[in-house]
């Protein structure tokens, strides 16, 4: 109380609502790769610095656009239909060697990012575009772990690392989630093929998987997704000065002056508009096949954003993907989804007939974990425990005494309310949905107090996704 020393009327406002929650953003993800430039004002000032960006603009703005692939990796070849004078049409045939091919994605990456739904996320630019090494990735890794803001980590192009340089970036990524506690990690399977054996989709996923540590406190902050997709997007050449490098006529050599061989699709785009417009047209149906993590952080934001963390990120469909690169049956479904070997589980993607491309898979690479099997799961806590824990910082050096512990009570109570009526949380009244204990002979002993430590004890009864749909049937005897 103030110290009054002359007569008078005083004012003394006092504070009885509690502090309030701010949530922090639940998906903001990371990417990790390699770019054309890295640019802000002077040239190369971006390189291995974290910067949040809002949109594909801002990424080509300050990062620049995809790898313009070599014309000596692509093989062009027409054939021309006549009858008699008339051209009646073309076979077309187009070589693209994905081998030869940029390994430089993030690009590509990025732009399936924001057209599956994503939002505000971080860059971490490398290096320019080169062959991606473990040392680099692993590096802008180590970088991201000092920023406070990014809930989830994406390194699309550890694809194209050998198998030990791939286990080393998912072990890394996974580890920095479990060890912070507030960010998830999206992992790729590294083959990118179709299956040419039996049972190779679990030869596949063992490649991604095989390595992940064991430990289910650590793979509980990471889950894979399987297949590769192939998308929309089309390689990025010179169009106008690859050459046509072959034409036939009716399957035969051309006549006299017919030979288009050899020349530009610029000079054919003027002199030969038919050929030119058969050529492009084929040209735009050789599609990139990227991996997911990118689509799937998307998706993760979409659902965030429209529904909640707490919402399971799956049964949703992925925007610009012609089709999943592999297509997986139902017994490989089930051994992906519940693994009793390894007990770690793998989120298939799937083509659905009237549904198109569509993530069914919700589990973390704990599959087989009662507690932390599903993603939302994982996450939504993630998103309560750094909120609360943020919200919190004003009581640091309070008086540990019950006017204190009032206030924090009400404060995480008041949120958990609000979030047990959003549906994140199950429960028929809210003391079925959560608890928030603490105080003296609750949480706290008379040694905890004179050691100047306040303990909270938080309860939640997650929202459970309903995974498996069970319709019972049978028949009735007839009554009547």
């Amino acid at each position: 109380m103030a110290n009054y020393r002359s007569p008078g009327v005083y004012v003394e406002e006092i504070s009885l609502l509690p502090p309030s929650i701010a949530e922090v953003e639940s998906a903001v993800p990371a990417f990790i790769g390699y770019t054309e430039k890295a640019t802000l004002l002077v040239a190369d000032d971006l390189i291995n610095v974290p910067t949040p960006i809002t949109s594909l603009a801002d990424f080509i703005q300050y990062y620049g656009g995809p790898p313009v692939e070599n014309a000596a990796n692509i093989t062009i070849g027409v054939d021309e239909l006549k009858t008699g004078t008339v051209t009646t049409g073309f076979k077309t045939t187009i070589a693209i060697t994905p081998a030869n091919t940029s390994k430089n994605i993030l690009y590509h990456a990025m732009k399936h990012f924001f057209s599956n739904g994503g939002g505000r996320c971080y860059v971490v630019s490398v290096a320019k575009f080169a062959a991606p090494t473990r040392a680099d990735l692993e590096r802008g890794i180590d970088l991201i772990a000092n920023e406070d803001t990014p809930t989830m980590l994406v390194v699309p192009e550890a694809i194209y690392l050998d198998q030990a340089g791939f286990d080393g970036v998912n072990q890394k990524m996974i580890n920095q989630a479990a060890s912070l506690k507030d960010r998830f990690a999206i992992i790729d399977t590294l083959t990118a093929t179709l299956p040419k054996i039996p049972n190779s989709v679990n030869t596949d996923v063992t490649t991604a998987i095989g390595n992940i540590p064991a430990d289910g406190a650590i793979r509980r902050y990471g889950a894979v997704y399987y297949p590769h997709l192939e998308t929309s997007y089309t390689y990025t050449f010179d169009f106008q000065a690859l050459i046509l490098n072959t034409h036939t006529v009716n399957g035969a050599a051309p006549g006299a002056g017919e030979d288009k061989a050899n020349q530009t699709m610029s000079a054919l785009k003027n002199s030969a508009s038919l050929l030119y417009n058969a050529i492009l047209t084929e040209y735009n149906k050789y599609h990139i096949v990227l991996p997911p993590s990118a689509a799937i952080a998307g998706v993760y934001s979409r659902v965030d954003r429209e529904r909640g963390v707490w919402k399971a990120p799956a049964n949703v469909g992925l925007m610009d993907v012609v089709k999943p690169r592999v297509s997986v049956s139902r017994p490989e479904h089930d051994l992906l989804n519940v693994n009793s070997d390894t007990g770690k589980s793998v989120n298939a993607i799937l083509n659905s007939p009237g549904y198109g491309t569509v993530v069914m898979g919700a589990r973390t690479l704990d599959g087989n974990d009662n507690e932390w099997r599903y993603v939302n799961v994982r996450r939504f806590f993630s998103v309560v425990e750094e909120s609360i824990k943020k919200s919190t910082n004003w009581a640091i050096f309070e008086p540990n005494t019950s006017p204190t512990w009032v206030k924090v009570k009400a404060m995480i109570e008041n949120y958990l309310y609000l979030k047990w009526r959003d549906g994140a949380l199950a429960g028929a009244t809210p003391e079925q949905a959560f608890f928030v204990n603490i105080g003296i002979g609750s949480t706290m002993t008379s040694v905890d107090i004179l050691e100047g430590r306040m303990i909270v004890e938080i309860g939640m009864a997650v929202a459970r996704p309903a995974e498996f749909i069970i319709l019972k049937f049978e028949q009735m005897m007839q009554t009547s």
